[in-house]
């Protein structure tokens, strides 16, 4: 972590008219400070205040856990006896404009509204969310070294290594789990095995259903390596495609294709969704596209920029964000296409490299 970023930090402050800045669970505490709060009902929060030291208020059980870093912030821990919310209060003192982490406790949250109750409050996200939108290049190598392990099990699934008819979506589900500890991950976030009809839903949890054949299956797969995530997904058949298979695929290849070549600085975010969605409609399977062509992504699964209508933010070099049309036929079968895309000052770099053609396995 850097002094570098706490300054950046006060500046975003300075510029929406906060006074502090609270900071508890969640990703935002860890990219600032590189502690990373147990979930607990016990209070963690730095508070940054836009005029003066920060201060970072753990319970005592917990302060070993935090490497120790005076010239960025003051360690605060509290006894069990304390009331960590007066700790909190005390430190915010009359500051009255106050953002705090989107993933905060709600029970902290409202005690703390509670002892401050002339405070006006914001999500810290509009102070953090752009800030650690752009990944700088420590940041980048981490997500490229996530992503490369992530596309060895991907490569695995796709040449047939990863057992798939006869086996049931829990199985694979497991498989490519371990697989991903296995190249190195030191946690799995999710993944996804959803095969015949359950292919159709996006989020589908891995079941007790077995894999037949004449099926796709949709695998979509991410967790963590030294603090970044990765997320890769990849369909492939059980047996010969038939004809009418083959020509969904081609349109969501098509559309994943283009959305990543124009996925350059300063477009609209929007505009690389509509690009995606454009060419489905055009297809015929609009309805059948049924979320945003991408997320965010970098210590959490899904962060800012979200590549969806409405989003008019700009593209900056250092995002970091999936690029995953998907078109589902409730009952019957569903297809997407998934990679991670950085921005660089010459274009796009799609940051998993495992084919897109349409595999099958006997």
């Amino acid at each position: 972590m850097s002094q570098a970023r706490f300054e950046r930090v006060r500046r975003a402050l300075g510029e929406f008219g906060l006074d502090a800045l609270l900071l508890s669970t969640g990703a935002d505490l860890p990219w600032l400070t590189g502690y990373t709060a147990m979930p607990l009902e016990r209070l963690t929060m730095l508070v940054l205040p836009t005029d003066g030291d920060p201060t970072l208020v753990v319970p005592r059980l917990e302060a070993p856990r935090v490497v120790s870093q005076p010239d960025l912030f003051e360690l605060r821990p509290w006894e069990e006896t304390e009331d960590p919310v007066a700790v909190v209060a005390d430190l915010v003192g009359a500051r009255r404009s106050l953002a705090i982490s989107d993933r905060a406790w709600a029970g902290p949250l409202l005690e703390l509204q509670a002892s401050l109750p002339d405070a006006k409050w914001q999500r810290a996200s509009i102070v953090t969310g752009p800030l650690r939108a752009v990944k700088d290049a420590d940041e980048i190598i981490a997500l490229r070294n996530a992503s490369a392990a992530a596309d060895r099990v991907a490569t695995a699934l796709v040449q047939g290594e990863i057992d798939l008819i006869g086996r049931t979506e829990a199985e694979v589900s497991r498989e490519i789990s371990d697989r991903l500890l296995e190249e190195g991950h030191q946690r799995v976030n999710f993944a996804i095995v959803g095969s015949g009809p359950n292919a159709a839903s996006p989020h589908h949890d891995a079941s007790s259903r077995v894999i037949g054949r004449g099926e796709s299956v949709v695998c979509d797969f991410g967790g963590v390596l030294d603090g970044y995530c990765s997320d890769i997904t990849r369909t492939v058949f059980t047996g010969e495609p038939p004809s009418e298979f083959r020509d969904l695929y081609t349109v969501l290849e098509r559309a994943q294709a283009e959305a990543v070549g124009a996925a350059c600085a300063g477009i609209p975010c929007e505009d690389v969704d509509a690009i995606a969605r454009r060419i489905i409609t055009d297809a015929g399977y609009g309805p059948n596209f049924v979320h945003r062509t991408g997320h965010g992504i970098g210590l959490e699964e899904h962060e800012d920029p979200y590549i969806v209508a409405g989003n008019c933010d700009r593209l900056r070099v250092g995002n970091a964000f999936s690029i995953e049309p998907g078109i589902y036929v409730e009952g019957k079968w569903g297809a997407r296409i998934e990679d991670i895309v950085i921005v660089n000052e010459y274009g796009p770099e799609s940051l998993n490299n495992v084919d897109h053609i349409l595999y099958w396995v006997a």
